[in-house]
């Protein structure tokens, strides 16, 4: 691997600071950027960057999902009926949602305008679709309230008007005596009807319906004499049905659409290369697609988001491609999935594929289609991609979102994507985000691992065996250090080799002058 010399940029943005290291990869293998991943490095075109968290204005964790262990959220399956129904029927209100795309922009990421809010001015309602669906425990109380709906009418009744009518043996004037029974009178056209037997609770019906049901449809008895009420339970018990299973990402995704569908939506995989005939014929329809989105949705001018800015920014990739036996079928690399509406591109996911995970690097789309939540119909198409990757690569089984930015707002809808991870910046170990963000409420800033014993596990040990590219030769920095003529430049390497790491630093080149 190659590199330039290791750089530290300062972005100055509303009075604030965001600070990170990065450096320009000319070429990187695509197990290198996994371990530099899972150390919070990010790309951006071939420049490769770091956020210096305890200093940013804005900390940016590195934030992976579980794929399979995945479960849609309310939310996520009204985006994916949505599209259905948008495609089969073609008549879906539009109406634009607040759902953010999974950018990973450096501008957006590394530069945020929002200010943090402390935990006296974050009220719950903004914590909840990061640890519980809110939406969903509303319904499930809901249902669990179904089932007492009539004992709370009987309590209602009982709460109403009282006539309280004395025994015959007390006659107190204008006093009722302690053996007075309560007779409820409900109010005109309101409560339950005294006449009629007591109400039953709905489930308890369903179940001596069935039991009927099955009675009559078997005509079985038991050693020549009806079934006794032991039996019968015995019977209810075992011919039930199996319980509904709850519908996977893929039961909303891969559903075989009518003949007369008022819409065809085709995903196509390309690896991101010029010399690719697809990718090749259609880079005039994806590089129009892109300016029309950053100018709508970014407020670019149409000089930033030329031809060359889209190479550039989403086209250059330090990635190696590669093909393992054991791999997925499309190899590792970078690639962009292409959404084909009707014969036209309407998004572009830019991903990498890595040997432990689908990494999301960017997402554009037409603004026209802002209606079908085209950021969260792609996130949730690239998880189930991971998924599928999976049955051929056992070892890819994640999909990495970029950065969580706890204190910006507008970041947080990637914690709705349930099981989630947050890497510690201290440790590199990967936490839970439940337990994440109880801290990230007290403080911006956190170490995730609370063990104070645990200590980077991959952090340099000897710089000596770090790689170095001097004069196209390459050496170890033992080596080198003792060539080198000038001021000694050991500062610079050390943090170079402490932010990559150990593996990393004995695998890849530090270019030197």
């Amino acid at each position: 691997m190659l590199r330039s010399n290791f750089t530290i940029f300062c972005w100055c943005i509303s009075g604030k600071h965001s600070r990170w290291r990065g450096m320009w990869a000319h070429s990187m293998t695509v197990q290198d950027y996994q371990d530099l991943i899972d150390r919070g490095w990010r790309r951006s075109g071939k420049y490769v960057y770091k956020p210096i968290m305890n200093q940013t204005c804005c900390p940016q964790y590195t934030i992976r999902c579980q794929a399979l262990c995945f479960q849609t959220s309310k939310s996520h399956k009204k985006v994916l009926k949505k599209m259905l129904k948008f495609l089969s029927k073609g008549d879906v209100s539009k109406v634009v949602t607040e759902e953010e795309p999974m950018d990973s922009r450096i501008e957006d990421a590394v530069t945020c305008g929002f200010a943090y809010e402390s935990a006296s001015h974050i009220s719950q309602a903004e914590l909840t679709p990061l640890s519980v669906d809110h939406a969903e425990r509303v319904e499930n109380e809901d249902e669990d309230a179904g089932e007492t709906k009539e004992e709370v009418d009987v309590q209602k009744v009982e709460s109403g008007s009282l006539q309280i009518c004395a025994d015959k043996d007390t006659p107190v004037p204008g006093e009722p005596s302690r053996s007075a029974k309560i007779v409820h009178a409900p109010k005109p056209g309101k409560g339950a009807d005294l006449s009629k037997p007591p109400c039953r609770k709905a489930k308890d019906i369903r179940k001596e319906r069935k039991l009927q049901k099955i009675l009559q449809n078997q005509m079985c008895t038991f050693e020549g004499s009806p079934l006794q009420a032991g039996d019968q339970v015995f019977l209810l018990q075992n011919s039930k049905s199996k319980p509904n299973q709850p519908k996977t990402i893929e039961d909303f995704i891969f559903v075989s659409l009518p003949d007369d569908a008022a819409h065809k939506l085709e995903v196509r995989l390309v690896p991101v290369s010029f010399e690719d005939p697809q990718f090749k014929s259609s880079f005039n329809q994806s590089a129009t697609l892109f300016a029309k989105y950053q100018m709508a949705i970014h407020k670019d001018t149409p000089s930033d988001c030329g031809e060359n800015e889209f190479t550039r920014f989403l086209c250059d990739s330090p990635l190696e491609a590669e093909n393992a036996p054991n791999g997925p079928e499309c190899g590792y690399g970078s690639f962009h999935q292409q959404y084909w509406l009707d014969g036209k591109i309407i998004a572009v996911g830019v991903i990498d594929i890595l040997p432990y995970c689908v990494s999301s690097v960017y997402l554009y789309y037409d603004p026209d289609y802002s209606f079908l939540s085209l950021g969260v119909y792609s996130a949730l198409r690239e998880i189930a991609f991971t998924r599928q990757l999976h049955e051929k690569a056992p070892d890819l089984c994640f999909y990495y979102m970029g950065f969580y930015i706890h204190s910006c707002p507008k970041m947080r809808y990637k914690g709705q994507y349930r099981p989630s991870d947050l890497l510690c910046p201290e440790t590199y170990v990967w936490t839970p985000i439940e337990q994440c963000l109880p801290l990230l409420e007290h403080s911006k800033y956190c170490r995730f691992n609370q063990d104070v014993k645990a200590v980077d596990e991959g952090r340099i040990k000897e710089l000596g065996r770090v790689r170095v590219l001097h004069k196209r030769t390459v050496m170890p920095y033992s080596v080198y250090k003792k060539r080198r003529k000038g001021p000694s430049d050991e500062a610079s390497v050390q943090q170079y080799a402490s932010l990559v790491g150990q593996t990393c630093s004995e695998r890849m080149l530090l270019f030197r002058s």
